[in-house]
């Protein structure tokens, strides 16, 4: 159920800095035993990771442990909630009725809500499946805290959003939501005449024989189920929440083997036509034009050049990611039964490595002389509003955002460079006259010119740890998925979900600054004084996150 637009947000954090790439001369076995190892630890709630290539099984492994209270250890077929991993399945079965001629996507959605507030707007199917219908996602307000605990109906919920005002209108915005893909849970079941949880087993679960994939229960006796956790000062068992309230944004639960016969029925047409399920892989548009990079429940981009079709999850005590390369005919998946850091980043780079496209290690690297580095030098604005220096420093050229640490660049050639231990690439060009460069990270890509801007720096000032202490805790943005601060040896660090821990630097007695990536934090506290949430400042957005 992750706001996938946070997940853009915070993932900056994790886009720069990177652990140094694996020795690819080890076996693959071994090197992505390494990989994985390093992060998820035994006697710490695991992971499961299974690769496949051409459907074919080629690593298959459990981490960790699957019971902290029990010391059970985790076996590759223990079953996880998938968190937002449900929204390909929904999409699926909405694809299934479009089919059988019970929908359409340029259904409004009064069609099957005829009391739904649409606010003078047209609000589609596809609106839905896409994030862009502008409606409020539930898991952005702050009132839908109070009713974690409750099992509610379809309709209850939807009761719970739908008056909220709109973000903005049909398709001029993308905007990760939950609301979205519970209201197609509830289509679903006007259209067909089954419950979301009837539709999923007797239309997809029975017939692909994923005999261990169920509609979530915490009452149902699930064999193998593995414990969520979530980390605070240390692991505790995770949160409550009714999975009513997930439902089709978010409430299956699943193991790896099922899940690759699941992926393996989408790539062999076997619930819906091959043109059909193009629909769900097609990069569609906002109304001016730009591409989300999403289809109908599946994002979509590129590791070096190959595409890739995924997505990711979280929920209480648990996160997850599933990415496909068409090309290639690989599928990585790992499900965790942590929500303290996800699996994004460990599973990509496996998708990398098993495609034999790693990242790119100083050996990659062409000589160039100092003269021609010294040419490519100066500030660049680009169009996501972000401000970029690049310099020479011994003898190398360098990076740095404004507000961010440095980062050596790996020339490729004469202008295009790659950004040590990542996937993100810049390539100058001088065009009428005009310096440009072009920053990539995977399917994202910003165009810059040459200014006279400067790069600020952030003002710091010393704080002791006292002045620090109240600010230690876990921050929920939603659920699963948060920040946590930590004070160690009189720093204060921050840890986003799925993410590497940074330092963060006081800029006042409130406000702290992160050098690795150009964001802000401003810590509130109620009228008691107490510490209660926080602000995030990064890209133009703002982010508020609830201390648990």
């Amino acid at each position: 159920m992750k706001n996938n637009n946070t997940i853009r947000i915070i993932l900056l954090l994790s886009l720069v800095i990177f652990p140094q790439i694996l020795i690819l001369a080890q076996s693959p076995d071994a090197a992505f035993d390494k990989l994985i190892g390093n992060q998820y630890k035994s006697g710490e709630p695991g992971a499961v990771v299974l690769v496949a290539e051409k459907g074919r099984v080629v690593y298959r492994k459990a981490f960790g442990m699957a019971d902290l209270e029990l010391g059970i250890a985790m076996k590759p077929e223990m079953v996880f909630e998938i968190g937002s991993m449900t929204k390909q399945m929904t999409a699926v079965a909405v694809l299934m009725l479009i089919e059988e001629g019970k929908l359409s996507l340029q259904d409004e959605i009064t069609k099957y809500i005829p009391d739904y507030p649409v606010q003078g707007h047209k609000i589609t199917i596809h609106h839905l499946l896409t994030h862009t219908s502008g409606i409020k996602s539930y898991t952005s307000m702050q009132d839908w805290q109070p009713l974690w605990r409750k099992d509610l109906t379809p309709s209850e919920m939807i009761d719970v959003f739908k008056n909220q005002p709109m973000d903005f209108a049909p398709g001029e915005q993308y905007l990760y939501n939950n609301s979205a893909y519970f209201m197609l849970g509830y289509i679903i079941e006007k259209a067909s005449g089954l419950s979301y949880a009837q539709f999923l087993k007797e239309r997809i679960f029975e017939p692909l024989k994923m005999n261990n994939s169920y509609y979530g229960s915490h009452e149902q006796i699930i064999p193998l189920r593995a414990s969520g956790y979530q980390k605070k000062e240390d692991f505790v068992n995770a949160e409550y929440l009714s999975l009513t309230q997930p439902y089709a944004a978010g409430s299956v639960m699943s193991c790896v083997d099922d899940l690759l016969t699941w992926q393996m029925a989408i790539r062999d047409n076997k619930l819906v036509k091959k043109e059909t399920i193009q629909l769900a892989f097609t990069d569609y548009r906002l109304i001016d034009g730009k591409p989300i990079h999403y289809g109908y429940g599946w994002v979509l981009n590129e590791i070096n050049g190959s595409p890739t079709i995924e997505h990711s999850g979280g929920i209480f005590g648990y996160t997850t990611n599933g990415i496909w390369l068409p090309e290639e005919d690989v599928y990585v998946v790992m499900l965790t039964n942590r929500d303290d850091f996800g699996p994004s980043d460990i599973s990509t780079r496996l998708a990398a490595m098993a495609i034999n496209k790693p990242y790119l290690s100083a050996e990659s690297s062409v000589k160039l002389n100092e003269a021609l580095l010294r040419s490519l030098e100066g500030v660049f604005e680009f169009e996501d509003g972000s401000v970029r220096k690049f310099f020479v420093e011994d003898g190398q050229l360098m990076s740095q955002k404004q507000g961010s640490a440095k980062f050596r660049l790996i020339p490729l050639s004469e202008n295009l460079f790659a950004y040590e231990n990542s996937f993100s690439t810049v390539e100058f060009s001088t065009t009428a006259g005009k310096r440009k460069a072009v920053f990539k990270n995977r399917i994202d890509a910003f165009t810059g010119e040459l200014t006279n801007k400067k790069i600020a720096e952030n003002a710091e000032i010393s704080l002791s740890p006292e002045q620090m202490k109240p600010f230690v805790g876990v921050y929920e943005v939603q659920p699963g998925f948060s920040l946590t601060f930590t004070l160690e040896d009189g720093h204060l660090m921050t840890q986003a979900t799925g993410q590497e821990k940074f330092e963060v630097f006081p800029s006042s007695e409130n406000t702290f600054f992160l050098k690795v990536v150009d964001a802000r934090i401003e810590f509130q506290r109620n009228s008691e004084g107490v510490v209660d949430a926080l602000m995030l400042y990064q890209g133009g957005a703002e982010i508020k996150a609830v201390k648990k």
